[in-house]
């Protein structure tokens, strides 16, 4: 079955620990006033544009269901909860600092599960096959999630040496559109 061609990721609005520069990973932090905001604009900026979608998937954590529940208001488009796009456990670098050096090397490493964490394999293969299962699908999605997802979801696309896929990173509430060949 042919698919819809297309889909587009968010990330989830600001957090208390973006502001304090700490990797959030699989730690429930929730949004800041202006994340809120962030995620109403976005919703906004999704109508405004003419994207249409048939369904909303978020992580189930707080800081994207709350993101993907002000889109889903503003717009009508209903969401759901989709467990596979929780963001990467980090293990032990969640609540260290987003641009310490170590992490950055760590996260190259692509069986290391940072001691108590997920591996970039592991996630990576519930990832694309998320992906896979919305390639078949004939709807159009807008995935509401992390960082560490967005990171994946390019890697699907497209070619990325460990520097280029450590580096990888998308703003708060950033609409990113994917095209399915």
């Amino acid at each position: 079955m042919a698919g819809s061609g297309h889909f587009y990721f968010v990330r989830h609005g600001e957090t208390i620990w973006n502001v304090e520069n700490k990797i959030c990973g699989a730690t429930d932090i929730a949004l800041t006033e202006r994340g809120h905001q962030q995620a109403i604009e976005t919703g906004e900026k999704i109508l405004a544009e003419g994207i249409k979608a048939d369904e909303i998937l978020t992580s189930p954590l707080i800081r994207a269901s709350e993101t993907a529940r002000h889109i889903s208001e503003i717009t009508g488009i209903p969401m759901r909860v989709e467990q596979r796009l929780i963001e990467q456990n980090f293990g032990r670098y969640e609540s260290t600092p987003r641009d310490g050096k170590e992490f950055h090397e760590a996260k190259k490493h692509m069986a290391s599960r940072f001691s108590t964490g997920e591996s970039m394999m592991q996630l990576a293969q519930r990832i694309y096959n998320l992906l896979d299962d919305i390639r078949k699908d004939d709807k159009v999605y807008i995935l509401v999630a992390h960082n560490g997802i967005a990171r994946i979801v390019e890697s699907y696309f497209r070619e990325m040496d460990n520097e280029e896929f450590s580096s990888f990173g998308v703003k708060n509430c950033q609409i990113v559109r994917y095209e399915f060949d």
